[in-house]
């Protein structure tokens, strides 16, 4: 029988994303819809890292499994580190990331692409029912493009440009994209560290 593994995400983009990179290890991946779980963790910590704890030992405490919790975002150098980690909740909680995307093109406007730095960084933690709390953490740099291009991916992805590879993470294939990128990198050490323990 697999054993499970609870990722914390309600997003369907995600969680395809996950379940892609996993699908060598021996497990049965559920999202918190999966498990009917519908509040709404408040994401209290000041880093990617604490809000990504925070969401797994909450659901761990509840569901008693293995779960796996991500915090991401997008930051922009020219921003002070904008949005960061209040990349999901930037001009709102309910706010279009077609409006979130164009805000940001506005607020670059005529900045040069050596000012457009930026990065999208993640990092999950796994919180055990033994009490066990693991993290990893990935980074991909790029900068922010000048127009929304791109239909896969979500989020920021569509503004995010990648100057090797000529294209915005959007334009990826889901393969090429978990392989470079910030979630993609991210889980690959989570998931040596889910082999470790016999996953």
């Amino acid at each position: 029988m697999k054993r499970k593994i609870i990722f914390a995400t309600g997003n369907q983009g995600k969680l395809a994303e996950v379940k892609e990179i996993l699908k060598s290890l021996h497990v049965e991946v559920l999202s918190l819809r999966d498990i009917s779980f519908e509040k709404v963790i408040e994401e209290t910590g000041a880093t990617f890292e604490e809000n990504a704890i925070i969401k797994a030992k909450t659901i761990m405490d509840i569901a008693n499994e293995v779960v796996l919790a991500d915090d991401s975002g997008l930051e922009i150098d020219f921003l002070n580190k904008e949005p960061g980690v209040y990349s999901a909740r930037y001009l709102g909680e309910d706010t279009s990331y077609d409006i979130k995307n164009n805000t940001i093109l506005e607020r670059l406007k005529g900045v040069p692409d050596d000012k457009r730095t930026a990065r999208f960084v993640c990092a999950i933690a796994a919180a055990f029912p033994n009490g066990e709390i693991i993290t990893t953490s990935g980074t991909i740099e790029g900068i922010i493009g000048h127009e929304i291009i791109g239909d896969h991916g979500f989020g920021y992805d569509p503004i995010f440009y990648l100057p090797d590879y000529g294209c915005s993470t959007a334009q990826l294939s889901m393969e090429m994209k978990n392989k470079i990128s910030h979630r993609g990198r991210a889980l690959e050490k989570m998931k040596e560290e889910l082999e470790k323990r016999g996953f």
